[in-house]
């Protein structure tokens, strides 16, 4: 019975790849015929005092900085002031302006929301894996490579769902979060694919519900701000062709999101190092010991400190923090799989075979 379980497990994750991939493609259709706002006349471009237009997603034209008079004068009405002038465009500052209440949604529309619908019933077949993996095993589904990699692409992707929730014009992004979460995963799945087992006496701790799952969920968690970032840095330099920038939210928008998710995860990220260090002391007598994978892990946080301290640093909140996120999201990259597969010491645990 156990045996079947883990059969049925392994067969909805591989489902959930394929669901991942063809939302994949759906939203890479989306954000292929994406449209963006057409430019204003010149006239209702400039602000009162003449300035030039700021950008809002990836066209449009920031509605705030329209003067009353500047409205009148292209022909729209002093109602339209209160609306678009005065308020501004807020809900369209994270990409192209979404469609009108009631208007037809267009082919790359519809792509989209089925994207997300796919989105989600991949991420239900996935944790429906994830607690047949345990129930097969009879043990917390978090002993190995292969069930790491499961628990951070479910995290990665239920935070992209969350972020899609609370914002606007991110979703033709989809196709970007999701393409690493693809490729993770296939490498888990066949290349650091594990049977499931019992795991080594030294995982057998609440420890490692507590630790792992919460290093595993931050980690997630980083896959979505370094992506972000990844396309703040693109986006701002000005390296992306015209066409796909257009496409593409504001590096403001892009920025903000690597921010936000960011001081969700770090949190987290703290926690887990802190209950690690205590497992440590459980289970082998010492705090810290500067095992590798300890010091990748400790390297990370301080990163990831750093970015949020430059973030708030004038000169840094651009660029510079974007690069240290980065490089933060690297530093979990290579502490997941470096570290894990390639050298040796106390957290050797991937269990390939």
């Amino acid at each position: 019975m156990l045996v079947q379980l883990a059969l049925y497990s392994d067969r909805f994750y591989m489902a959930a790849v394929g669901v991942y991939v063809f939302a994949m493609v759906l939203h890479g259709w989306e954000f292929a015929r994406a449209r963006t706002a057409a430019p204003e006349p010149a006239a209702s471009l400039a602000g009162r005092d003449g300035s030039a237009p700021v950008e809002v997603g990836a066209s449009a034209v920031d509605a705030a900085a329209v003067g009353t008079a500047d409205v009148r004068a292209a022909g729209v009405g002093a109602t339209a002031v209160g609306a678009a002038g005065l308020r501004g465009a807020a809900p369209a500052a994270d990409g192209p302006l979404p469609p009108t209440e009631g208007a037809t949604r267009s082919p790359a529309e519809r792509m989209g929301r089925m994207g997300v619908s796919l989105v989600v019933l991949g991420a239900g077949l996935q944790f429906v894996s994830i607690v047949l993996r345990g129930v097969a095993t009879q043990r917390w589904p978090l002993g190995n490579m292969y069930e790491f990699i499961s628990a951070i692409t479910f995290a990665a992707v239920v935070t992209w769902l969350v972020v899609l929730k609370r914002g606007n014009g991110l979703r033709p992004l989809g196709a970007f979060v999701l393409f690493p979460v693809v490729v993770v995963q296939f490498l888990g799945g066949t290349v650091l694919y594990t049977q499931a087992a019992p795991v080594m006496p030294a995982l057998q701790s609440y420890w490692l519900v507590v630790h792992v799952t919460t290093v595993s969920i931050a980690s997630g968690l980083f896959f979505v701000p370094g992506i972000a970032s990844i396309l703040f840095l693109l986006r701002s330099s000005d390296r992306l062709p015209a066409a796909l920038a257009a496409k593409v939210p504001s590096a403001e928008a892009l920025d903000r999101l690597a921010y936000r998710v960011t001081i969700v995860a770090f949190p987290l990220y703290t926690f887990a190092v802190i209950a690690g260090a205590i497992w440590a002391e459980a289970a082998w007598g010492r705090f810290w010991g500067w095992d590798p994978k300890e010091t990748v892990a400790f390297v990370a946080w301080v990163i990831y400190a750093a970015y949020l301290h430059s973030r708030a640093t004038a000169g840094w909140r651009s660029g510079g923090a974007a690069w240290v996120n980065v490089l933060g999201l690297a530093a979990v990259v290579f502490n997941l799989f470096f570290i894990n597969l390639v050298v040796a010491g106390l957290h050797s645990y991937a269990g390939v075979n």
